[in-house]
């Protein structure tokens, strides 16, 4: 089987791998083994492996799962792109021009 590429900018690579090390020394701090958080997010130990190394090519769903299996830490994707200085520049700078309003249907 051909092993997908991705096309990565070398700054999230190391993004993810600091991720991957902090899910991981989650973990640890928990004291819980890869097995059983494994078992919770229900996925294989080579998936949790993949998470804690910061692979790519790993799904953000199995990403979730295994934070939501160390104690609901999920909850902190919630602040992905929260503060989007750029996003919101743009769009002021969209509402500088005077636009109408869309017309209402009854």
């Amino acid at each position: 089987m051909k092993k997908a590429s991705y096309n990565i900018m070398p700054v999230t690579e190391d993004i993810l791998k600091t991720m991957g090390e902090q899910i991981k020394l989650a973990r640890l701090r928990r004291d819980l083994s890869t097995e059983l958080v494994a078992e919770r997010a229900g996925i294989s130990r080579a998936s949790l492996w993949k998470v804690e190394s910061g692979n790519p090519g790993v799904a953000i769903g199995i990403y979730a799962a295994v934070l939501h299996a160390l104690g609901n830490m999920d909850k902190d994707l919630t602040l992905v792109a929260k503060d989007d200085l750029m996003g919101r520049q743009m769009q002021d700078l969209n509402l500088l021009t005077r636009k109408r309003a869309s017309r209402r249907s009854d």
